[in-house]
């Protein structure tokens, strides 16, 4: 059997990556310094596109009931998504997804260590070696194949790895939470200090969120309580609220940083190691369990010897963009609050410009239509670089989708049309499946990665390049 991946971190991006490379097959052990899951219960959004992948996972229903959350926002400007059916968002508890990945990984194979901490490694060609404190042994070392950072916004292993961070913009501290009752109404709006929060969850609780700018708030080290949350709104609205039990609260601060690159050798960043914005908005969860499935099937597909020359390089190439993206929205949306007495007038022209359909589709889809330029040259609209839609199929084994043709962890040639001519040795590397034409797939034949990303899209009974863009992603047919 060969080294492990190590996995620093076993949140839920950790736990996701494991998950994937238990999928293909391969081993990992996850290092976490928490001797248990989060006591509190945190809520956070899933939006359209992850919903997507855990439903490819089998993990959804898992997940118990997921209440839709109607509004999203961008810099406390409301956007419209009566008119886009694929893009919704569903509220979701982030210690039951933890407490799911963890299952599954495990149930996979995965050797999940809490209370382990990462304390230095060194990596050489052949792989890293991992010095690790915890459990009984107190210290310890630990060989693996490669080594995935996903230990938070303060990453050791980003630290160990040389790898810096670009800060910037202004910084901020909040709390939030949810809670049993609140003496007060409906709130989302724009203070001149920052933004205060009220949403009621429709089963008589509230979400009840502050953000404020330029402002430090009591060090990490103090527990969150509900009176320094009736303080800052306070400080915000002027007003003294009465706010009952807390379900869950928790305190966030910072500035946005991005990591300089997402892999350094043998070690990868992701999640928060690799990516950290204020979370308004912004699908910061999200944003790193994309990180997780983009970088577990290359890391397996490496592990297995079957990874094709510049695989590895790929996922900083395709998700250091993704958290520049995301970041580039948080600076935005902050630009949009703070001051208010200066960018009053340009909230004004932004509400106008909103209620444009093309404005509003973009901002609403901004970190969830990410598209990877995969294709040589392929025009705007092109389905290449895209996550697959999930669209109904009928093959000859009977009635199928998208989504259940990635279920397996593979990556698939999807053929719509009968005379198209599947190139020899295909069946070795991907899975073939004919299905009739459907309407939202305007193609003869679709390479999909192991990700749900379109690596091809042709049409005609030989179209050009599919050779390639299997060889490019899946190796040569003697690979396999």
């Amino acid at each position: 059997m060969s080294d492990p991946i190590i996995i620093a971190g076993g949140g839920p991006v950790g736990l996701l990556l494991s998950l994937e490379l238990g999928r293909a097959g391969v081993p990992s052990v996850v290092l976490e310094k928490r001797p248990g899951h989060h006591e509190d219960e945190r809520v956070g959004t899933f939006h359209s596109r992850l919903v997507e992948i855990f439903r490819e996972r089998g993990l959804m229903e898992a997940l118990g009931e997921t209440p839709p959350w109607p509004a999203v926002h961008f810099g406390m400007v409301w956007l419209d998504l009566s008119k886009l059916e694929s893009e919704y968002n569903l509220l979701v508890s982030q210690t039951k997804i933890e407490q799911l990945l963890e299952s599954r990984a495990a149930e996979l194979g995965a050797d999940i260590r809490r209370g382990h901490t990462v304390t230095g490694f060194e990596q050489d060609e052949a792989g890293v070696t991992v010095r690790v404190t915890g459990g009984e042994a107190g210290a310890y070392e630990l060989r693996g194949a490669y080594l995935v950072g996903c230990d938070g916004v303060d990453s050791t292993v980003r630290e160990l790895a040389g790898i810096g961070v670009t800060r910037s913009g202004k910084s901020w501290y909040g709390v939030m939470g949810d809670f049993e009752s609140y003496d007060g109404e409906f709130d989302a709006g724009v203070r001149p200090g920052g933004v205060f929060g009220a949403l009621p969850e429709g089963t008589g609780r509230w979400r009840l969120q502050t953000l404020e700018f330029d402002i430090d708030g009591p060090p990490e080290s103090e527990p969150v309580t509900v009176e320094e949350l009736v303080s800052n709104i306070k400080r915000l609205t002027g007003e003294t609220k009465v706010v009952g039990e807390p379900l869950w609260m928790r305190r966030y601060s910072g500035t946005t940083q991005l990591a300089e690159r997402y892999q350094e050798g043998r070690v990868f960043l992701a999640g928060e190691a690799a990516h950290y914005y204020v979370p308004t908005a912004s699908h910061g969860l999200n944003t790193g369990l994309s990180d997780a499935v983009n970088l577990g099937w290359k890391l397996a597909a490496a592990v297995r010897g079957r990874a094709p020359e510049g695989l590895l390089e790929s996922y900083h190439a395709e998700r250091h963009p993704a958290g520049y993206r995301a970041c580039q929205a948080a600076q935005a949306q902050m630009a949009l609050i703070h001051p208010l007495e200066k960018v009053a007038a340009l909230r004004e022209v932004f509400q106008e410009l909103v209620g444009i359909e093309e404005v509003n589709r973009r901002l609403v889809t901004w970190s969830t239509d990410i598209r990877y330029e995969l294709g040589d040259g392929e025009p705007a609209g092109s389905l290449v670089g895209r996550r697959v839609p999930h669209v109904p199929l009928r093959t000859a084994a009977g009635e199928s989708g998208t989504g259940e043709l990635l279920g397996g962890g593979r990556g698939v040639l999807l053929v719509l049309d009968e005379e198209f001519a599947v190139p020899s040795g295909s069946e070795s590397r991907v899975d073939v499946v004919r299905a009739e034409p459907v309407a939202e797939l305007e193609a003869s034949a679709l390479l999909l990665r192991p990700d749900g990303y379109i690596a091809w899209a042709g049409s005609g009974a030989e179209a050009e390049g599919l050779k390639s863009a299997l060889d490019a992603w899946f190796g040569g047919a003697s690979g396999s």
